[in-house]
């Protein structure tokens, strides 16, 4: 009775030992995971908690959009630290002029699609013009449903006004993580009178530091600062405690951000190549590639190059190729028997 119990107490002792091992060596803690959710070896995910420690270590941040699973996988394996699901997919992506036509619906599928792809960034999506403007009930809806349908960990919202400052306190007092976005604001594009830069004049540098510290006090955990002057980005940076997300606003914000498109020099189509911003930094020109591609591709298959033999690869039995043709001649198709015997 006594070496029973010794087994069994044994065996207690090895598993408990075991569980201990297991937490001592986890990779990832309870407060590393997102939303409760443990965190794989491999697929660490960025938190709002680590994005925070990055930037009060002065490491800079690193965002690129994605919009589908290709992209989005293509970004993570990069270890890109924040991607966005821009409704900048109106442009790229769906062929509009602007921002403003993409709906709540169209940039859910590009969420559902980026969150599929991409496991270890921080995701955030954008709240499309016109699905948050009406009252505060249209707003969380909305919200709601890019984190729940989307998959997203966090939203964007644009602008500084008193309504946006209000809207990220709503949004953060339900729970939402938020990130900021003043500066050049493209859903505010009719009113800009087009994508021009912003605060030209020392008012409207002074009022952006403003509308900055606000949103910082609304609960917004980043902001994204577009089309600014250098020393502006700068002032901003240095009065708020958060990370700033700079694109096209110079070397002085806590990180940088580009459209995926863009930086890889993705579109060379006229109408693109006139809009595409002037402080985008194109590290490749897969546009060129795609389109040497694509002309190949058309040219083997008019020579009857493509596939040959090398694409070819399913095979019927010598036996079965003999009973087809016979099969196909008591059918009656004889230009298919031959066409069969022409055939090697």
């Amino acid at each position: 009775m006594y070496a029973l119990y010794t087994k069994h107490l044994s065996s207690k002792v090895q598993r408990v030992r075991g569980v201990y091992n297991l937490y001592r060596y986890s990779t990832t803690s309870v407060s590393d995971s997102l939303y409760g959710c443990k965190i794989g070896e491999h697929e660490k995910t960025t938190t709002l908690k680590s994005v925070q420690e990055k930037y009060e270590r002065g490491v800079a941040l690193t965002a690129v959009t994605a919009y589908d699973y290709p992209s989005a996988m293509h970004v993570d394996l990069a270890k890109i630290d924040i991607v966005l699901v821009g409704d900048s997919a109106a442009m790229v992506v769906h062929g509009h002029d602007t921002t403003l036509p993409i709906s709540v619906d169209e940039m859910l599928i590009h969420c559902r699609s980026v969150s599929r792809g991409a496991k270890s960034a921080l995701l955030v999506g954008d709240i499309p013009f016109g699905s948050y403007e009406n009252d505060d009930a249209q707003l969380l809806k909305n919200a709601i449903r890019i984190l729940k349908e989307g998959g997203m960990h966090a939203v964007k919202i644009e602008g500084g006004s008193r309504s946006r400052v209000s809207a990220v306190q709503k949004m953060t007092g339900a729970g939402i993580a938020v990130m900021g976005h003043i500066g050049l604001t493209p859903q505010s594009v009719s009113l800009l009178g087009g994508f021009r830069p912003q605060a030209r004049s020392a008012k409207a540098a002074v009022k952006l530091v403003e509308q900055a510290i606000e949103l910082e006090g609304a609960g917004c955990f980043s902001i994204v600062l577009e089309c600014l002057p250098d020393c502006v980005a700068a002032a901003i940076t240095s009065s708020i405690n958060i990370p700033t997300i700079g694109i096209g606003a110079g070397s002085n914000t806590s990180g940088q951000i580009l459209v995926y498109h863009d930086l890889l020099g993705f579109m060379q189509h006229p109408h693109h190549a006139k809009v595409t911003p002037k402080f985008c930094k194109q590290y490749a020109q897969v546009g060129k590639v795609i389109q040497k591609a694509m002309t190949e591709f058309k040219n083997e298959v008019r020579n009857g190059e493509f596939p040959g033999t090398e694409f070819t690869p399913y095979k019927l039995r010598s036996r079965d190729r003999k009973i087809f043709i016979e099969m196909l001649g008591k059918a009656g198709f004889l230009d298919a028997v031959h066409r069969m015997k022409a055939y090697k």
